[in-house]
């Protein structure tokens, strides 16, 4: 290599290690500000880069890059692993499916989301950027139960059910004005209260503020639940944002990815930047068999799918 290229590379080599280290330390600042939160979405993505300069430092044989790089690697990893651990038992009774997906409300690929549907054949289905439109494509759908507030925007919900309602109830959950949906769902192995959310994406700062009030109330109406919860929506937020922890934390729920590893739904057309943002929280209560992610349908979300039993 010319001594031109060598000196280029090991300018590119600090400048990409620079680059990672302050968007690491950033995304451990987002409770402070809307725009560092946005850093915290991205572990896996800085471990992946932290591999790619560790295979760079190993080849020019720099020992202090190479220690750098392992630590960040370690670092943002480290946010990522405990999802692989955890796993529950598998079912010993059938288990109900719930299924989770934003359909967007522009999709025109109504057929795509109603084979995932019937293919995924979910007991609990919550929809969400349900809009007129949609709903008449949605009509086939073969579940006696639902209930919506269907919108004109982004932020129509609807949730069906192959078994008995009770206790449907919109609530406006922060000040952002968008609907959620709380409901007790009577399963033949017990009931669950639901609750399907979607708050706003982080776009801005007002924006950013609504998002982050709505988790944090919906802490509190978790907890007001007499039944095991099952909290579903895309919450605009992945794992490792201070607002979404703050969330697990306040509220008692767990992550149903717990045991079943990195999950990323969104955005469904750019693999290197997709993360997961689209959740199933439950309570103790809930044991969690299996969790996955759907194909596409046309959204720029996957759907994502768990099977569950309630603990006797």
């Amino acid at each position: 290599m010319k001594f031109a290229d060598k000196k280029m590379m090991d300018r590119l080599c600090v400048i990409g290690g620079a680059g990672l280290a302050i968007a690491t330390l950033l995304g451990f600042l987002g409770r402070f500000c809307w725009v560092f939160d946005l850093f915290s979405h991205f572990r896996v993505q800085y471990f992946q880069l932290a591999l790619i300069l560790i295979g760079i430092a190993i080849w020019k044989r720099s020992n202090r890059l190479l220690i750098t790089f392992v630590l960040l690697a370690c670092l943002n990893y480290a946010f990522v692993l405990p999802l692989y651990f955890g796993k529950p038992p598998v079912a010993s009774e059938k288990p109900a499916r719930a299924m989770l997906m934003n359909i967007l409300a522009s999709n025109g690929n109504a057929s795509q989301v109603l084979e995932a549907i019937e293919a995924a054949n979910p007991d609990i289905l919550l929809l969400e950027e349900v809009t007129p439109k949609w709903v008449e494509a949605l009509g086939e759908l073969d579940y006696p139960y639902r209930f919506a507030d269907v919108r004109d925007d982004c932020f129509g919900i609807m949730l069906l059910s192959r078994y008995p309602l009770s206790k449907t109830n919109v609530v406006f959950v922060g000040m952002a004005g968008v609907p959620t949906l709380t409901a007790n769902v009577h399963l033949p192995q017990g009931d669950v209260a639901l609750i399907g959310t979607h708050p706003l994406p982080p776009f801005n700062g007002e924006y950013s503020k609504h998002r982050n009030a709505q988790l944090a109330a919906l802490s509190e109406l978790a907890g007001r639940q007499s039944k095991p919860v099952l909290l579903i929506g895309d919450l605009n937020a992945s794992p490792w944002s201070a607002h979404f922890v703050r969330l697990l934390k306040e509220s008692g729920l767990k992550n149903s990815m717990k045991g079943f590893g990195f999950q990323p739904s969104w955005p469904a057309d750019n693999r290197l930047l997709r993360i997961p943002i689209d959740h199933m929280l439950h309570s103790s209560e809930i044991v969690i068999h299996r969790r996955s992610v759907g194909p596409s349908v046309g959204s720029d979300h996957f759907p994502v799918m768990v099977d569950f039993s309630i603990q006797k």
